[in-house]
């Protein structure tokens, strides 16, 4: 029989898992970011999660709204800049409405992605095509919303699928914000950096909820 999804210290555990991951994606996304960005991209999304990573390893949190707004607000603190601010904001805006959740479920994860959405929308004023990790996060949320009464892992396996997918569009997407506004053409054929982090944190999710044992913390 299927767990229902995470309880709150094995949810903090795969936030961990999250953070080491996207350490060591450093390298994948600076070269991205090389491309189109400041380059910068990499080295501010492994400095935030490190700090995430730090900052909820050994703590207990009473809400899994409270965890991830921890790790927003670690990621705000620390990262800086334009990408501290809007993934910062997926996961304060995202777990504003889960205060009162104890389990990582997969209408827990719709609702996430849903309101992060909202937020990230709201502050940047991104809209699908613009070459955003709005691209990524969107098609995630939708994902999610058909999946939301079917297992976690399942869930999340197919957010991570289409957010990956919707990764990969950016390549063919002119940029209308940031550096890569000013490249034009020359920024066809080239991912955008936020898309991609926005996949590889979707994609360590459901590689975790997905191991065995994972969903035992339920």
């Amino acid at each position: 029989m299927e767990a229902i999804g995470l309880g709150l210290e094995v949810a903090r555990d795969m936030l961990v898992h999250v953070a080491r991951g996207m350490e060591a994606s450093k390298d994948l996304l600076t070269e991205l970011d090389r491309a189109i960005g400041d380059s910068d991209h990499g080295i501010g999304m492994a400095r935030g999660f490190e700090a995430v990573r730090l900052e909820i390893a050994d703590k207990k949190y009473d809400s899994l709204g409270r965890l991830l707004q921890a790790v927003g607000t670690s990621l705000m603190a620390s990262i800086g800049g334009a990408s501290g601010a809007i993934f910062g904001t997926l996961f304060r805006g995202g777990g504003a409405g889960l205060q009162e959740e104890r389990t990582f479920t997969s209408g827990a994860l719709a609702r996430f992605l849903t309101d992060g959405l909202a937020a990230v929308k709201a502050r940047g004023g991104a809209k699908p095509g613009d070459k955003t990790m709005v691209d990524a996060l969107e098609p995630a949320m939708i994902a999610a919303r058909e999946r939301a009464s079917e297992p976690l892992h399942a869930s999340l396996a197919a957010a991570a699928e289409a957010a990956g997918l919707g990764a990969e569009r950016t390549a063919g997407m002119l940029a209308v914000m940031g550096k890569a506004k000013t490249l034009g053409e020359r920024a066809l054929g080239h991912r955008d950096p936020g898309a991609v982090s926005t996949h590889l944190i979707l994609k360590l999710m459901a590689e975790f909820a997905a191991a065995p044992g994972a969903a035992g913390g339920a």
